[in-house]
């Protein structure tokens, strides 16, 4: 919102000053406030008020088509223009007479309408509400600065990876224990099933001469 003004006439005096300065006016809007209906009073009507507004209004309407009459008449008289006024008047002041004896104990007075609201509020867009007030603080410079686009938006940061679990630490040669081997304690992989040495044993023949 740029701003609220009492009257109608502030408001389109702000949106005039914009205009002026070449700001974008189309994303303004005036927006009036507790709207209500206001009827003046204008005087009271009598038979000559009543006839001398029918006459009237039926003079207009008969001098248009007199008018046209005379644009469309191969002759071109203007009698026809006179003619039409005059009749339409004298229709006009019978309705009017009328009119006024048929509502003469209902309304016997005059009046106007109009709308009218408590206050009068300047929109405009979120987006220009800087650069409009500065033009209204007298730089006029800054009705002709673009609208600032809005930055794109930063890729999300990957996320890291987990961490990897620590490899165990490989045994050397000759670590191995005693009891990891498939060779029982206290024997050794020479020992035969008996228990004793692997060696072949000695013959006691004698061996050929």
């Amino acid at each position: 919102m740029l701003g609220t003004y009492d009257t109608y006439p502030e408001a389109q005096k702000v949106v005039n000053r914009l205009a002026i300065a070449d700001f974008p006016v189309k994303q303004l809007s005036i927006v009036g406030n507790d709207l209500k209906t206001v009827e003046r009073i204008t005087g009271k009507l009598t038979y000559g008020r009543a006839a001398l507004a029918g006459a009237a209004s039926g003079a207009w309407f008969g001098l248009f088509l007199g008018l046209l009459l005379f644009l469309f008449s191969p002759t071109g008289d203007f009698s026809f223009i006179l003619a039409a006024a005059l009749i339409g008047a004298g229709f006009g002041l019978l309705f009017g007479v009328v009119s006024y004896a048929l509502n003469r104990r209902r309304r016997d007075f005059t009046a106007t309408h109009q709308v009218v609201a408590s206050n009068y509020q300047v929109i405009i867009d979120p987006n220009l509400t800087a650069r409009a007030r500065l033009v209204l603080a007298g730089d006029a410079s800054a009705a002709a600065e673009p609208v600032a686009a809005d930055a794109p938006l930063a890729p999300p940061a990957p996320e890291p990876a987990p961490p990897r679990p620590a490899a165990a630490p490989a045994s050397g040669p000759g670590e191995r224990s005693a009891g990891s081997s498939g060779t029982p304690s206290g024997t050794t992989p020479d020992d035969g099933p008996g228990g004793g040495s692997g060696a072949a044993p000695v013959s006691d023949e004698p061996g050929p001469r």
